[in-house]
This record gives structure tokens, sequence and C-alpha cells, in this order.
């Protein structure tokens, strides 16, 4: 008898090599029976071996012995979710980028890290130094608040500088931006001001403009489009009703087709619409309305389904002219209603072929609009909070040291400042996406939660460092008003709760798994081979994936391969460990739970945060490397590397504690639990590396700058951030002369005082030069000047406060 020439340490070696690796199932079948062969198996077991392989291996043979039953099995249990029309119009709609890569738990590291990155053209860095820059001045955020809007010459300016048409192109009269220029343009007038992003931002992102670009005839865009861009043309849209908010597929307005006395075919229109951004002042509404033809003019049937209408304001029976008061916050936004409105079936936005495709329409729309105007609003609030908590830091004073010297206000400086090295490189790595074609549903999900999400986190921060000086609004406050709107952007274009719970993980497992939605649509198809093929192919990423988690938490991801060298590429290590964590996960929640996993929200949440800081630690490395690996954003790098891993980590730990399948379940919260938390992915920031961030932001130069890129910056020393920067740059000039008196004093050579009183003595003793403490006073006066508040009197505080008058909500 042969003896085994392959012991079973080396046969578990093989085995764990090839499920890393995810060889085919043929390949799997001649090692099993190599295998079998070394060890002189017995017939018996020849035999069923060799019925178990021609059962897998023949797909003639599988499809009816094994895939027929389960697919029966399936439907009859419902194991996979089933997919309404308005679902499956939502999952369709834009494309998957390199989200998908994470659901495939074997990322293509060198794609992730070769995505193209962005850059300004010098004619787009002119307009934002030029109308930008211009129109930022022309009026202040406290201006604007006290005159719950925009000067008229701010508006006018906007138009005049085609500020509504960025994205329309040129031929139409448009500036013809791309989505990275336009996004730029956002980050900077949100550093101005919330109100410009309110209103520039919904004409260049879900709007009219947008839809007609993208399905409208060639008749609606030669009509329309230039008439938008010069701003002739006040757009709004008109989505959200009372009770369809982020279930918008329950809108009721309606439009129902009939035909004229003059032959041609018209609309009647009923709505009632609200939160609708420029509703009050639109002279052009984007409609969506359930469309009915009862008589079947349009030849599609009596329900026709949701469709977008262009309707002029002033069209009889159209209700405008009142406005909702959101926080406080002084951009128009509004109820807009509609009563026997009637328009022409030539308003329907595409013509009669695209009746009965608007949620289509607005879902690939809204997918692309999610990932870039949100981004630009927070990452320009995040680099202004960044800008005026920093010198603010250094300028304020309490018991004789700066406050930035505290390792309390270091921690949230920290914050501040990974946080916004990761929103920029987000921002970016999304708009080169969109520039490139791209219509990422998942990861605009994933941008509008996070980068609201972060910048209610850095606001917040932001107002704590700042202390009385935050709360006391007035010309110089420079994050009141920003704070107060934060809760605004939460809510729009699907309310975060819901974008967490449902849209990015409950939609993204089905759209970007590389087979759920091959499956789905062949269980409701019944077709039996689409199904066969992609469940077996989903079984043996399921197999690999499981080998590569189990491999890449035992090495900590150091048997991964890196597409870079140096300091980085442990963390592109960490991301295929996760990534394999993250897909074995998927599909054991796909299987266990089934159709109810969408119901599971907690847990959908959880892997929701998983898969987003994924994509945010990605695109936080694609910038690291796209900016030629400078050295000193190293640590700014670190901090939000460990920070996204640390995230990543508490999902994971969520997951296995509340794991809801019997058996496994408990196996999750006892030893895998345990064994994660004594070989964890990631953890915090450690102290040190925060002071190292809160320290680099309290010196003028490349990182404050560079950090802080293309927001407003005011010099002149009326403005609120320019007497601060002043204060803060002669601050820093001041403070290693106050440290040669301090040295002095110490020494025996100047009294025990403060320096700021000794410095006539310190020039007298040759400590300093005149000059030094000539510098020193100013300093101090700047400071003085920088740290105070604005008061009132009595009277000037009453002006322009008239109390409400209160009004029904509904319209007669």
């Amino acid at each position: 008898m042969l003896q085994p020439t392959i012991s079973i340490p080396s046969f578990l070696i093989l085995v764990l090599l090839l499920g890393y690796l995810g060889v085919p199932l043929w390949l799997w079948t001649i090692y099993l029976a190599a295998v079998l062969f070394i060890f002189n198996s017995p017939f018996w077991l020849w035999g069923l071996f060799g019925i178990i392989a021609v059962m897998l291996n023949l797909s003639l043979v599988r499809r009816s012995l094994i895939t027929a039953p389960i697919m029966r099995a399936i439907q009859r249990f419902n194991v996979l979710p089933k997919i309404s029309e308005t679902e499956k119009a939502a999952i369709e709609a834009g494309t998957v980028w390199v989200e998908g890569e994470f659901f495939s738990g074997a990322p293509n590291l060198t794609r992730l890290a070769e995505q193209p990155y962005p850059q300004l053209t010098p004619e787009i860095q002119a307009f934002l130094d030029g109308p930008v820059e211009q129109v930022c001045r022309m009026a202040t955020d406290w201006e604007i608040y006290r005159r719950k809007d925009l000067p008229p010459q701010v508006w006018q300016y906007l138009k005049q500088e085609r500020f509504f048409g960025m994205m329309i192109p040129t031929e139409y009269g448009g500036l013809g931006f791309s989505n990275l220029a336009y996004s730029t343009v956002m980050v900077k007038l949100a550093s101005r001001s919330f109100i410009h992003t309110a209103t520039v931002g919904v004409t260049n992102s879900l709007g009219p403009a947008k839809l007609l670009l993208n399905y409208g005839t060639a008749a609606q865009k030669d009509y329309y489009l230039p008439r938008l861009a010069r701003g002739d043309e006040i757009p709004c849209f008109a989505l959200t009703e009372p009770q369809a908010g982020s279930d918008a597929a329950s809108i009721t307005s309606e439009g129902i087709v009939f035909r004229g006395e003059d032959g041609k075919l018209y609309l009647r229109l009923n709505f009632r619409k609200r939160y609708i951004t420029l509703g009050a002042i639109a002279t052009l509404i984007g409609l969506a309305c359930k469309l009915r033809d009862p008589e079947n003019l349009l030849g599609k049937g009596e329900q026709v389904g949701i469709t977008c209408v262009l309707v002029p304001a002033d069209t009889p029976g159209v209700i405008l002219g009142r406005r909702h008061d959101p926080m406080g916050v002084p951009f128009y936004n509004s109820p807009i209603a509609g009563e026997n409105v009637v328009v022409p079936v030539e308003q329907i936005i595409g013509g009669v072929e695209q009746a009965g495709q608007g949620w289509k329409m607005l879902m690939q729309t809204l997918a692309a609009g999610r990932g870039i105007s949100f981004p630009a609003t927070c990452t320009g609030i995040a680099k202004l909070v960044t800008r005026v908590t920093s010198a603010h830091a250094t300028v304020r004073r309490q018991f004789g040291l700066s406050i930035g010297r505290f390792e309390g206000i270091e921690e949230p400086l920290a914050r501040i400042a990974g946080f916004t090295y990761l929103m920029e490189a987000a921002r970016l790595y999304t708009c080169a996406a969109v520039d490139q074609g791209e219509r990422p549903a998942v990861v605009s999900a994933i941008a509008k939660y996070h980068f609201t999400e972060l910048s209610r986190h850095l606001i917040n921060d932001g107002m704590d460092i700042l202390g009385g000086s935050g709360i006391c609004r007035g010309p110089r406050n420079l994050l009141a008003n920003i704070y107060t709107a934060t809760p605004i952007p939460i809510t729009v274009e699907g309310a975060n709760i819901l974008t967490r719970t449902m849209m990015i993980f409950g939609q993204g497992a089905i759209r970007c798994h590389p087979y759920v939605y091959q499956e789905v649509t062949a269980l409701q198809t019944g077709d039996v081979i689409a199904f066969d093929q992609a469940l077996w192919q989903h079984m043996g990423l399921f197999v690999r994936n499981s080998f590569r988690a189990v491999l890449l938490h035992l090495s900590q991801g150091m048997i991964a391969r890196s597409p870079v060298s140096g300091p980085t590429a442990k963390y592109y290590r960490k991301l295929a460990w996760a990534s394999a964590t993250f897909a074995s996960l998927t599909d054991l929640a796909l299987i266990g739970l089934g159709g109810s996993l969408k119901r599971r929200e907690t847990l959908t949440g959880r892997f929701a945060d998983v898969l987003s800081w994924l994509y945010l630690g990605t695109a936080t490395l694609r910038r690291f490397e796209a900016e030629g690996r400078n050295p000193d954003d190293l640590p700014l790098v670190d901090w939000a590397m460990q920070y996204s891993f640390a995230q990543i980590q508490q999902g994971f730990e969520g997951i296995f504690a509340n794991f809801p399948i019997p058996v496994l379940g408990a196996l999750f919260r006892g030893p895998v639990s345990a064994w994660w938390r004594f070989n964890p992915l990631g953890s915090s920031p450690s102290d040190a590396l925060g002071h190292q961030l809160a320290h680099a932001l309290q010196i003028p130069g490349q990182i404050r700058d560079h950090l802080t890129s293309h927001i407003y910056l005011p010099s002149h020393p009326d403005e609120a951030l320019g007497r601060l920067e002043q204060a803060f740059r002669l601050s820093v000039a001041a403070e290693d002369i106050l440290k040669a008196i301090k040295t002095a004093s110490r020494a025996g050579h100047l009294p025990q005082a403060k320096p700021e009183t000794l410095l006539d003595a310190a020039v007298a003793a040759g400590v300093i030069t005149l000059d030094d403490a000539n510098l020193v006073r100013e300093a101090e006066l700047v400071r003085n000047d920088a740290i105070q508040v604005d008061t009132f009197t009595l009277e000037e505080y009453q002006q322009n406060q008239p109390l409400p008058e209160f009004h029904s909500v509904e319209y007669r």
C-alpha cells in the first residue's frame, strides 16, 4: 500500500492557500481527488466524492438536482429580498464604482490608489479669484442674516456672472463647469455664508436645469437653458410633500391628461408641496407628480406613473408667496401649491416619451447631486471652522497661556484638522469620479450622510472651543449662524437616519454586490439558468472571502499586497482585511436574514458605517498619493486613517454583538467578538498624534494654508475673520519675544511679573529690542480687539425683529 506523501498540516496549508486565492470549483475537485489518491481512500469514499463532484461540476445536473430546489425554497421562504418597481428604479440609478470593490471582498487596491485625481484649470482659478471673491466681498454673513435675504446687488451679480448656470454648457449661455469646478466654487461660497450655497446650489444640482440637461427635448433645452443660465428664470424643484418626505415615491400630487377644446393634449395639475428651496420666488417650477391618463391619450395606460413637469410660476392656479422659517436661516424655503393648473403636455420634461419615468430621472439625478453639492458645502464649512478655531485657540488666553496649549482644546482641534483633511480628500475623489462619467449612487449616499454628520461634529467642536465668543451673535461671530444652520442639510434629500440605515447598505448590498442583484432578478423572472450561474459564483465568492477574512485577521493584513510602499502601505493592507471581513459578513447576513435584512435597520446601519469608512479611508489615501506624499501631511493621514479604522472596528463589534442568527450569533457574541477586541483592526488616534495636529494648526504656514485652501479670507481687519487672522499672526510673532522676557525674569534679570508689563524694562536690559516691544504692544492691542464679542443697545437689538403673525399652513 502506498504511504501518504502529504502531511495533515501540509494539507491544511494548501486548503487555506486555495481558499485565500479563491480558485474555481474544478480546481478544488482536482485537488481533493489528488488528496483521496494520496491517502489511499476506500472505494466507497471515491464513489461518494464522484457523485458530489458530478453534481456540482456538471451544470445541467447541478441545475436540476440542486439549483432548482434551492430556487423554490428561496422563493417559498423569502430568503432574498423582493424588490418593488420603485426600489428597482432606486437600485438601478447611477453606476457601481469603487464601492463594488469592497463588496467583492478582494478590492483591487491598485485601482483604488490610481483613480483620477482632479486639478483646477487656470480658468477656474481665475473665476474663484475674480467673481467668487467679489461676491463674497459684497455682503457679510451677518448682513445677509439681518436683512433676511441676499442684498439686491448680490442677486444681480450672481445672475450677471452666471452663478446660476455654472453647470449649463456654454452653448446654452452657461459656464460649462465641471463638477470639480462647481464644487470648489461652492466650497468658497460656503466659507462666506450658508445662504450663498443654499441659493446657488439648488439651481445647479437638483432642479429643472439638471433634469433638462439629462432628459429634456431639444426644444425645451433651447428655450429654458439660456434663460436659466442668465437668471431670467429662477428655478425650484417641487418634490417633498407632507405625506412624502424620504419616501418620495409616495407623492400624492396628481396630473391628469385630457384633450382640450382645441384638440391638443394638456395636463391638469393639483399639488401641495413643502420645503421647496427658492419656491417663494421661483419663476419656473420643476414638479414631480403622479400622472393619470384616464382615456389613454398618451398610449401608456391609465396609471402612467411619476412624471416631472415644467410649470411656469405665473400659470393660473399656482400658489406661491409664503415661506418657511428653517432655524431662522434666511434662504428661501417655501411651500407651494397648485389648484387645477393647466399646462400643455409638451411641458413634461423630455416630452411624452419620458412620461412615467420621473422616479428613475430623479433617482439618477440625485445619485450625482448628493455626491457633489453636500460635500462642497460641508467642506467649505469645515475649512472655515479650522481657520477660525486654530486662530482663536492661539489668540485667546486663559491662565496666562493660549488655550490651544491645553490638552482639552487640543483634542477637538485635532478632530477638526483630521476631519477637514479627510473631507477634502473624499470631495475630490468623488468629484473626479463624476467628472469621469460615473454616477455612484451608493457613494453619493455615503457622501451626503457622512459629510453632513462630520460637519455637525466639526461645528460642535468649534463652538466648544470658542465658548462664550461662539454664542454671542453679531458681525464678529463667525460660527453661530453655521451652527444654527447645521441641522438643515441633515434633513434634506433623504433624512440622514434613513440614508444610513436604508440607502447606503440596504440598497448598496443589492446594487453593488457582484451577484445578489443577478440572483434577485433571476428569482423574480424564474430564470433557473441565470440563477444557477449567479448562485454558484456567489458561493465561491463567499468561500474565498471567508478564508481571506480569517487569514488576513490572523496576519493583521500583512499577507495582503499593498500598491504602495512606505508609511501608508499598512493602511492599504488593512483595507483588504476589512473588506474581506465586510464581504463575508454581508453574505452571512443576506443568507441568514434574507428579505428581513432591510428591516433590521440597526444592523444595516452598522454595515453602512463599515462601508462608509472604507470609502472615506480610501479617499484619504488617494489624496496623499496624488499630492506627492508630502511628509508634512502624514500626521493628518495617520489621524484620519486611524480614526477610520477605529470606526470600522466599532462597526464590526456592533455587528458581532447583535447578529440575530441562532448559533452563529452566539458564536459572534462570544469568541469571535473577544478575539476581535484582542486583535483589533484599529483604535482611536493617540493623544500624542492629536497634539501634533493641534500644534501644527496653530502655526502660520503651509500646513494650515493647505488644509484651508479655496476659502474666502478677507484681509481687512474690519472684517471678523480678517481681524482674527491679523491677531493670530501677530500673536505667534510675539510669542518668542515674550518667551525671552520670561526666561530673563526667571534668571533674575527682570522682575517677576507678566511679560507684557515688562516691555520697557526688557528693552532697557537689552533682552529685547524696541521693535520687539512695539510688536508685542501691537499684538496685544489687536489680540484684545479680536476676542471681544458684539453688544447692542436695547433699541438696536429690537430693530428688524418683528413678531411673526400666525397663519395656517393650509392653503384656502
